[in-house]
């Protein structure tokens, strides 16, 4: 498993596996308007991605495909990148279905912590997260986000604006890296 550059040709995988996985996407992702399906067309992949690789270019987000034996497989961000005194992003991800169960999520997001905080240079990375999403806040504490409080009304997901938790780490509480515990720990396996 790995992260890598995202491309405009990932669009079709992309479409078919958020049409797909609608049912477990949307109770915990953004609104989009009108229909799901029209919000993952190829022509809506063309804007998405064009605007992530123009952000990009910029320097304000670093948008990544996961890609599991050579496949795409779901899609990791790290966004609001900003240096200086702040030295901060977010992470935010998500896996196609036909990958749960696998440590893929984990993986991913142990590896986007370590790219952000090892060589872009991050000294904190957060993430916000639905209470009730239970997958997604096991990932997180797996791979070492501690919860830091409640954001209220923080996103509007599927039609109305839902608290957050707000989940956290910095660089000095992941000396030697995310990856490289987890594997040390047996959670995920080594190289």
């Amino acid at each position: 498993m790995q992260l890598r550059p995202l491309h405009r040709r990932d669009g079709k995988l992309w479409s078919r596996y958020r049409v797909a996985d609608e049912q477990l996407l949307r109770p915990v992702e953004p609104t989009v308007p009108g229909e799901w399906w029209e919000a993952h067309t190829p022509a809506m992949w063309r804007s998405t991605v064009s605007g992530l690789l123009d952000m990009a270019r910029h320097g304000v987000i670093l948008p990544f495909a996961i890609e599991v034996d050579g496949n795409f497989a779901g899609q990791l961000t790290l966004g609001n990148v900003q240096h200086g005194v702040v030295c901060s992003c977010w992470i935010g991800y998500w896996v196609y279905s036909g990958y749960s169960g696998r440590g893929v999520a984990t993986t991913a997001v142990a590896l986007g912590t370590d790219h952000a905080m090892r060589v872009v240079g991050m000294h904190r990375v957060d993430a916000t997260v639905l209470e009730g999403n239970i997958a997604s806040r096991a990932v997180l504490a797996k791979t070492g986000y501690r919860e830091e409080g409640r954001l209220q009304r923080n996103l509007h997901i599927n039609g109305q604006w839902r608290d957050h938790l707000l989940v956290a780490q910095t660089v000095e509480e992941t000396s030697g890296g995310v990856l490289a515990a987890l594997q040390a720990a047996g959670v995920l396996p080594a190289p």
